[in-house]
């Protein structure tokens, strides 16, 4: 597990964010974690296989640039970057998103 403020340091340059399957009017929305200090994090992964085996195969995702990033940050708040943190089993999607 990795933490960063500054979006581009110590990141690949292409990362894989976890999102939420309901997109609407073209927007993306990035699913946010709370931490167990109250701060809220973004999480993002290395490689796809690691999104899947971190967050399960029922998890949506967008392939996008690292400096990308700093357009989430200008749109929604969070506190922290985490990479390829593991989500717990109870708190992973259980169903497969129908596209």
């Amino acid at each position: 597990m990795e933490e960063t403020t500054d979006h581009q340091a110590s990141l690949p340059p292409v990362v894989y964010v976890p999102c939420s399957d309901d997109i609407q009017a073209g927007e993306l929305t990035v699913d946010l974690r709370p931490t167990r200090d109250g701060r809220v994090a973004l999480l993002v992964y290395s490689a796809l296989d690691r999104l899947v085996s971190c967050c399960g195969p029922n998890q949506p995702w967008v392939v996008m640039p690292t400096v990308d990033l700093d357009k989430i940050a200008e749109r929604v708040r969070f506190d922290m970057i985490l990479l390829d943190l593991e989500i717990p089993e109870e708190h992973r999607r259980k169903v497969a998103a129908v596209r």
